[in-house]
């Protein structure tokens, strides 16, 4: 997603992950590197031969753009490299960026490790501002790709703009709104007015539900919206013990981690795949990329019965983007081929095949969703959801070790209280133990 639950799918969601959407896909599956070449061979005679390094799924063999691409360049043929896991292949990149050789032609970066590429690889990367038009991207979406000096090292893929998706048929039979509209109003701008329409839901929930799959689902899409998270942007020191934006986060996950509202699940592990298959949570907040992952598992139980909402705020949760090693042997036609594949109208593409979500606004007017997708969703106007969200959602400023506190949190501190029954402050001194150990304190 994502990720493309890409997709860290976690992910970090990581591992985050954001994986997930560009993030999703990556987390559920192994570590093994897998090479796909589009052409037949990669190496055909007199012609120049590109790799593109990725994790999990990007969508752009799926979409048939490297295909289209070589049609339209008979002299390129395209090779892509991917690792499933972005916890397996970031390392590798750092590794062989730092040695100067090694590299592919063009190099995918997830959001939770553009912070630490920006600021520490920032010159191993071509200065990609130089290429293009950047007001085709997000601002959001560019400022977290520059350095301090203005260098533009990676050009936005996906986003992954938030949402609620919600069973409404369950919002029924609990006696609740079940009109997208009137729902989403209900909870706007607050994420604890969520848990309030939680709090209604199990009063009359439907017998083995629960509002919600999970805490931690709860505690991201809130963190996505803020406009602080781990650290501090003018300083770049780690400050998150005493961020805003964190202790909100944490606050409305407390409430429903030590509730009756959740299913207690952790996101992407089997038994959430099966809560979906089974209607056993009658919400969870879904960025874009997470859409045909809920109808994938949710299977034909859930045509119809899912609808989908605004969040209570504009939150960004996954991501990634395309930079060019300056080691690359081909930095030209990268360069070309990273622009046209980053493109609005590729972009598109790439939604239509798999709904990750564009970072480039001019290409949101033209968004199509699989009919199937749009009926299994009530019809619910998908597109205009999540382009409203992404054109609101705050700049972030993402940490060198943003992933891995993410991770303590949310793996470590939340699940400790949720599923273990420890009391929020211990479950946050839990954490808080746990990032020492990340950040070698």
């Amino acid at each position: 997603m994502g990720t493309s639950t890409r997709r860290s799918r976690r992910l970090m969601a990581l591992t985050a992950v954001a994986a997930l959407a560009t993030g999703l896909l990556a987390g559920c599956s192994s570590d093994s590197d897998n090479s796909s070449s589009n052409d037949g061979g990669g190496n055909a005679k007199g012609k120049t031969t590109l790799t593109v390094g990725t994790f999990g799924v990007f969508g752009y063999k799926q979409a048939g753009l490297y295909d289209e691409y070589m049609k339209l360049h008979p002299d390129i043929s395209i090779k892509e490299n991917v690792t499933t896991r972005t916890d397996v292949y970031w390392p590798k990149v750092l590794t062989r960026l730092q040695a100067g050789s090694g590299t592919d032609d063009i190099q995918a970066i997830e959001v939770g490790n553009i912070t630490e590429a920006v600021q520490t690889q920032g010159s191993k990367f071509v200065d990609l501002g130089k290429e293009v038009d950047k007001s085709q991207w997000l601002d959001w979406k560019n400022a977290q790709a520059t350095t301090k000096d203005g260098k533009l090292i990676g050009l936005g893929t996906d986003v992954g703009p938030m949402a609620i998706c919600y069973r409404k048929d369950l919002f029924k039979k609990a006696g609740l709104e079940t009109d997208r509209t009137k729902l989403a109003a209900q909870w706007k701008g607050d994420w604890a007015k969520y848990v309030d329409v939680g709090k209604e839901y199990m009063k009359k929930a439907p017998k083995g539900t629960k509002f919600v799959d999970s805490a931690s689902s709860v505690y991201n899409a809130a963190l996505g919206g803020a406009s602080e998270r781990y650290y501090d942007k003018s300083s770049g020191q780690v400050v998150w013990d005493k961020s805003d934006g964190v202790k909100k986060a944490w606050d409305v996950a407390m409430s429903v981690a030590t509730s009756n509202m959740s299913a207690k699940l952790k996101q992407f592990d089997k038994p959430w795949d099966q809560g979906y298959a089974n209607g056993t949570f009658a919400t969870v907040a879904c960025p874009a990329w997470m859409i045909g992952y809920i109808e994938q598992k949710s299977g034909d139980s859930g045509k119809g019965n899912w609808d989908v909402a605004a969040a209570p705020t504009a939150s960004n949760w996954g991501g990634s983007f395309l930079g060019v090693p300056t080691a690359g042997k081909h930095q030209k036609e990268a360069i070309a081929l990273a622009k046209w594949l980053t493109a609005p109208e590729q972009q598109a593409k790439v939604f239509a095949k798999q709904a990750s979500f564009p970072s480039t606004p001019s290409a949101y007017s033209t968004l199509k969703p699989a009919a199937d997708t749009t009926a299994y969703f009530s019809n619910a106007p998908i597109t205009q959801i999540f382009a409203d969200s992404a054109k609101t959602i705050p700049s972030q400023y993402f940490g060198i070790k943003d992933q891995p506190i993410n991770t303590a949190i949310t793996d470590v501190g939340i699940l400790q209280v949720e599923q273990k029954g420890k009391t929020p402050s211990q479950g946050w001194d839990a954490a808080k133990n746990e990032i020492k150990d990340v950040l070698g304190q």
